[in-house]
């Protein structure tokens, strides 16, 4: 009876696995992001102290790099077709 409880969990972890790995299209986003970033601080650095590039255009870039695409690149996954 213990042999097929512990068979029966390793099939149920394998199956957990299988549903948590990065696809390319989950880079691509990850790396869309981390470019929204860079832009950000690069943006922010370029203009000066009290600018409007420095204290409106930059941390909109980062809040949306950080805040926005990075967890889409994190949770995205593509629907796969029910084959019959």
């Amino acid at each position: 009876m213990k042999k097929k409880v512990k068979t029966l969990k390793k099939v149920e972890g394998k199956k957990f696995i299988e549903d948590f790995y990065i696809r390319r299209e989950n880079v691509v986003i990850f790396l869309i992001g981390i470019l929204f970033i860079a832009v950000g601080y690069i943006v922010m650095a370029t203009g000066d102290t009290y600018s409007t590039q420095s204290l409106t255009i930059a941390p909109i870039l980062l809040l949306i790099g950080y805040l926005v695409i990075i967890p889409v690149s994190i949770f995205y996954r593509k629907n796969k077709k029910n084959k019959k």
